[in-house]
């Protein structure tokens, strides 16, 4: 599909400071950063936790069953957010004192998505109800899960970030910075930053008791890198706030000190952990992470997250990367299923429906979200996947583009065609849900209709923001070591990207499908290496005087040499 390259706008008046360079005044302001003050990533810059509604209440509640030495089990989630705050859960509780702690993670495949009755049904048979049920990266929306635990003599505190429903679950005490009434300044935090703001409270609340007037207060600074891995890996916007917890947690990463399974994981990637950035985070570490989660048990994930022992650190992220190289075969075979319907569907140009719903009998339940995203790159709608589960019915997976809100759009369908949609839940850019087989068709025409309704044409238009282009003087790799770092980079505060034409002096496809190529440095007598992923072989390498494109400009390192390397975004031949 053909796309355009978008120049961000930068305003006129900019004066971040006469120290900073001129390439960063325009690329900063372009993504509305107005004061140096937005650009100090310190630990004292994070926003107060006393603004966090509910965080008094759960933080008295922890320190209470601390105290008396109290059962406390952790429900989490099985994504990369879900898999980092219940370990940062775990760990933190125990340097705070907690010594009865334990965790369980829904199963993907049979339990669903958050605190059910049926979790709970299964603790009473084993006996193993705990005192304090603590959730993590979900609850905002288990009413009947947590109705139940409280049914059964245990108290509930709910962490979460999810955007909540009209009505909040009977928990005796909430900590959502979504829900009504709360005024922490970062809306987008992740679950696991939810957690990590709670355990600060929590030690506050121990300290106001006197609990450290003799001994010196334990530091939870040690638990921000993986605050760091669950944010970038469950693409929260970074606003200020999050810049800060990435940033901090990935200076942890890169001197060394960090959990051995993050070591690990690193290792089993070949990524060296001095050169870390945070889209290594998100395409690296957070997809082995997710593997356990999407294709097997989450616990596993969550085990090597915990272990203190580098050897079987090193088995498990194995095991993990071994989960990863198998999610993308199956991922790939599903990638041609849908793209073979898409063609059969005659689903092209004009006549693509606004939102679009694939569901295919024989595709696994935990690579759905990556099918949708992957589908949604490819057409630029909104795209929802579904697989068969377990109970006869269908789940879906839904990922959206930028400026249209799919929980918004899920919630009108349900407004509209009640009792269609038996669960569903998400953010701005990605939801889930549950149906009926039978009414798939019925809800892939309200979900066309419904998208429709809130979308505006524009929308629909493929685009690629830039930051103009690049001289001849910036494409240097003073340059590619300036941005990467300047950043944390991510969702809605975009590593830059450039654009402009080349001359091509030599085109080669290395891999398959990349396309490695020389490019002139436009008025100067120099060349400059780019390597483009994934091209389409019967276009590229091409017979033709100037290259058009869109780029990130980086340091590559290979074999203890660092050189200078565009890696291509977007290319096109001059019109």
């Amino acid at each position: 599909m053909e796309k355009q390259l978008v120049r961000r706008t930068v305003p006129d008046s900019i004066d971040l400071g006469d120290d900073l360079p001129a390439i960063l005044q325009r690329i900063y302001a372009a993504r509305g950063v107005t004061s140096r003050a937005e650009l100090d990533y310190q630990l004292r810059s994070l926003g107060s936790p006393a603004q966090l509604k509910g965080a008094a209440e759960a933080a008295h509640l922890l320190a209470a069953e601390i105290e008396r030495g109290g059962r406390i089990l952790v429900v989490g989630d099985f994504d990369a957010d879900g898999a980092t705050s219940t370990a940062v859960a775990l760990l933190g509780l125990n340097v705070l004192g907690a010594r009865h702690l334990d965790f369980r993670v829904p199963s993907r495949f049979t339990d669903g998505y958050g605190l059910t009755p049926g979790i709970i049904e299964r603790l009473q048979s084993d006996g193993a109800l705990p005192d304090l049920l603590l959730t993590v990266d979900n609850g905002i929306a288990a009413h009947e899960g947590v109705t139940a635990a409280r049914e059964a003599g245990v108290k509930v505190v709910v962490t979460d970030h999810h955007l909540p429903g009209e009505t909040l679950p009977d928990a005796d005490a909430i900590v959502n910075p979504n829900q009504p009434g709360c005024e922490f300044l970062s809306k987008n935090a992740a679950g696991v930053g939810v957690i990590f703001y709670l355990l600060t409270v929590v030690r506050q609340h121990q300290r106001d008791a006197g609990l450290y007037a003799q001994r010196e207060q334990p530091s939870l600074a040690f638990l921000l890198d993986l605050v760091a891995l669950g944010t970038v890996a469950d693409v929260v916007p970074l606003d200020h706030n999050n810049r800060i917890l990435v940033d901090q947690g990935l200076r942890r990463i890169r001197a060394g000190r960090t959990r051995p399974g993050v070591r690990a994981l690193l290792e089993v990637a070949g990524r060296s952990p001095e050169n870390l950035q945070a889209s290594d985070l998100g395409f690296v570490l957070g997809p082995r992470l997710n593997a356990a989660g999407r294709l097997d048990d989450m616990s596993v994930g969550i085990a090597c997250l915990l272990t203190n022992d580098e050897g079987r650190a090193y088995e498990l992220a194995s095991e993990l990367d071994a989960l990863n190289r198998e999610r993308r075969t199956i991922e790939g075979d599903m990638r041609q299923q849908a793209e073979a319907l898409l063609e059969q569907l005659s689903l092209e140009g004009e006549g693509l429906p606004w939102g679009l719903c694939l569901f295919d009998e024989s595709w696994h339940q935990g690579v759905i979200g990556i099918l949708a995203s992957r589908i949604k790159e490819k057409v630029h709608r909104p795209v929802v996947a579904f697989a068969a589960d377990d109970e006869g019915g269908i789940k879906g997976s839904a990922r959206s583009i930028p400026g249209l809100h799919i929980r918004d759009v899920l919630a009108a369908i349900d407004t509209s065609a009640p009792g269609l949609l038996k669960k569903y839940g998400g953010h701005a850019m990605a939801a889930g849900m549950s149906m009926a087989r039978d009414d798939f068709e019925r809800f892939q025409r309200l979900f066309a209709e419904h998208v429709e309704a809130h979308a505006s044409p524009e929308l629909f238009a493929p685009e690629i923001p830039t930051d103009g282009p690049l001289s001849a003087a910036e494409l240097t790799l003073d340059t590619a070591r300036l941005l990467a770092s300047a950043g944390p980079w991510g969702q809605q505060f975009p590593e830059p990207v450039f654009d402009g034409e080349f001359k091509p002096v030599q085109q080669r496809i290395v891999g398959q499908r990349h396309l490695k190529l020389l490019l002139e440095v436009p008025g100067q007598d120099r060349l400059i290496d780019a390597i483009a992923f994934n091209v389409d072989t019967s276009q590229w390498p091409c017979d033709c005087e100037r290259i058009r494109m869109a780029y990130q400009i980086e340091a590559n390192h290979f074999r203890g040499r660092e050189s200078v390397q565009l890696r291509v975004i977007y290319l096109e031949r001059p019109q």
